[in-house]
């Protein structure tokens, strides 16, 4: 058994302790890399790992939980402590963390008034049951016990997004109920009225910040009552969103200079030390005067690349870190290779038209309902119905939609509408035979993760389509989250401009990572024998998809993409170099 105490600094066992931590998201990598990944962090020099724990991806339905794979964050911890490193677990509900609606589930927002991150009862009920599950499992684990946890976090940013003090405490209150012992921290903005609203008595507040580390540490010490001065995010880098124009990166020279700075004064927390990949449709988004939907790599320049590589960030900060404590020798004990495995002609194709009815079972409804209301967390969705009492088609008005439509009339590509163009009428005139079908894909393209658009993130439509001016009704809806690609049957129809499924094949004698190349494609979704790798969209600033080579196997693999927008390529490549700006 172990103790953790603050005064100045941190002491573990009554011994100074510097925490010189980063991040490792052991969601957004394979399991089978995490030692490699620990093992890296602790050849830098770290002491100490630090990762969130998503309540979405851990309570995918409400009442269901995940703790394997991916989800297996015991694992994870004992994976770090075996290597000597201690933990700093983030369990608050919400993570921020450029991930889908900042960890939280979707299935909260089944509840029409739902209330996100206030002392709002349906929310906080929601939170006790998950905490009921999740602390448990954490518990074991710190120090106090036997293990290596030596802080965790009450919730993230709040300052930035509130003021209940009420609900804070009671965050707090539900920790120390289901049994955590260590100290207890917020984080939040580096200025005084974010700090103001996020502090709480007996929890220490951090700081999250990329620069001017000396300012922002003394308007953190006004806060700190004596205790130790942390920044809990140093921002290194930044993430892209989708047609950002180029993958973003930070200044290496000013970020040495402030890592040098945060080692004099006090603690730190690399923001990222390894980013990874927000494999799946859990890239998140952010909404200022637009939608900024996340591009699947989550690489945010850090100090390993989205694939584990060491970088010059990392022989430099090594360096800066070298001046603090003595830098451990470590061999590496995980084999990592990147593979070229050659260009893959689309060996099938079928439209998604042809199979739906094989991917979903239709609800009918007078009125269109969202993704939420049909219990659907992630994906598409697709509306159906005919066009019985028109004459001619020459306007569509979608009210409520999220995030991006494509209208089909005749399966024959009508128009899409895209964030805020979701807001105007759709003008075109088209020539309608009688009964002509008219469909509406609508994509989820990852919830807002930050600030209060996200209690308006339900998807699909949740309210109503317009049609020539007045209301249609009718409609055969099919939530499409795409978990089942087994389904997809290719011996049925293809038509040129329909959203449509490719199959590609290929043998693997070696197995590696590898990247696939997507170029001469438009936009959609990826699949590896079965498993999501994210979505891809030509408009950049990333070009290709990262395949951890543990998700291969010995023998044939298979590739399915979805592509939307009726624009594909003969083939696809697996090469064995990134490209995400």
């Amino acid at each position: 058994m172990g103790t953790i105490t603050m005064k100045d600094t941190f002491y573990v066992d009554d011994k100074p302790v510097k925490i010189i931590s980063g991040v490792i998201h052991y969601f957004r990598t394979v399991p089978e890399y995490w030692r490699d990944r620990l093992e890296k962090l602790k050849a830098m020099g770290c002491n100490t790992v630090e990762t969130y724990i998503p309540w979405n991806l851990t309570e995918p339905k409400r009442g269901e939980f995940c703790f394997t794979g991916f989800c297996d964050i015991e694992r994870f911890i004992q994976t770090a402590a075996d290597l000597g490193l201690y933990m700093i677990v983030r369990p608050s509900p919400y993570i921020c963390a450029e991930w889908e609606f900042g960890g939280l589930p979707a299935w909260l927002l089944e509840e029409e008034h739902m209330h996100l991150r206030v002392s709002y009862e349906p929310f906080l009920k929601a939170v006790e049951e998950y905490y009921s599950v999740l602390i448990p499992k954490l518990v074991p684990h710190q120090i106090t016990r036997g293990g290596n946890i030596i802080l965790m976090q009450v919730e993230n940013e709040y300052g930035y997004y509130g003021d209940d003090a009420t609900y804070m405490e009671h965050l707090k209150d539900l920790m120390i109920k289901y049994g955590v012992e260590v100290p207890l921290v917020t984080s939040d903005g580096p200025f005084e009225e974010n700090l103001n609203c996020g502090v709480m008595k007996g929890v220490l507040p951090t700081g999250n910040f990329g620069s001017k580390t000396e300012e922002r540490f003394r308007t953190l010490a006004k806060y700190t009552d004596g205790g130790p001065l942390m920044c809990t995010e140093f921002w290194v880098g930044w993430f892209d969103h989708w047609g950002n124009g180029g993958h973003m990166t930070g200044n290496l020279e000013e970020s040495e200079k402030d890592l040098e700075k945060m080692l004099e004064m006090g603690h730190v927390n690399i923001y990222m030390f390894e980013g990874g990949t927000n494999f799946g449709f859990m890239n998140g988004s952010n909404y200022y005067d637009e939608l900024t939907p996340d591009v699947t790599s989550y690489d945010y320049d850090g100090v390993l690349t989205e694939d584990g590589q060491l970088t010059q960030k990392y022989y430099r900060y090594r360096s800066v870190i070298s001046k603090f404590v003595d830098i451990p020798e470590i061999t590496f004990s995980t084999k990592i290779i990147r593979k070229n495995y050659g260009t893959l002609p689309a060996e099938e194709k079928v439209s998604l038209f042809s199979v739906l009815d094989d991917l979903s079972k239709p609800v009918h409804c007078i009125w269109p309902l969202s993704m939420e209301q049909l219990g659907q967390s992630y994906g598409y969705i697709l509306y159906h119905s005919q066009l019985k009492r028109e004459t001619n088609l020459n306007s569509v008005r979608i009210w409520g939609g999220n995030d991006r439509a494509k209208m089909y009339c005749g399966q024959k590509h009508y128009g899409t509408l895209y964030d805020r163009e979701l807001l105007e009428e759709y003008k075109e005139e088209r020539d309608i035979e009688p009964d002509e079908d008219f469909d509406i894909l609508v994509e989820n393209m990852g919830r807002v993760n930050f600030g209060p658009r996200m209690e308006q993130q339900r998807k699909g439509i949740t309210q109503c389509v317009q049609i020539n001016g007045h209301l249609h009704t009718g409609w055969d809806i099919y939530t499409l989250p795409l978990d089942h690609m087994e389904l997809v049957d290719f011996q049925k129809d293809y038509q040129e401009g329909t959203p449509a499924f490719y199959r590609f094949s290929f043998d693997v004698d070696e197995i590696g990572d590898t990247f696939l190349d997507f170029s001469g494609w438009g936009k959609g979704v990826a699949f590896l024998n079965g498993f999501n790798l994210g979505r891809f969209w030509e408009i950049g600033p990333q070009k290709k998809l990262y395949i951890p080579g543990p998700l291969l196997k010995k023998g044939q693999n298979e590739i399915i993409l979805f592509e939307t927008e009726g624009k594909h390529g003969d083939s696809i490549s697996l090469v064995d170099t990134p490209d995400i700006g």
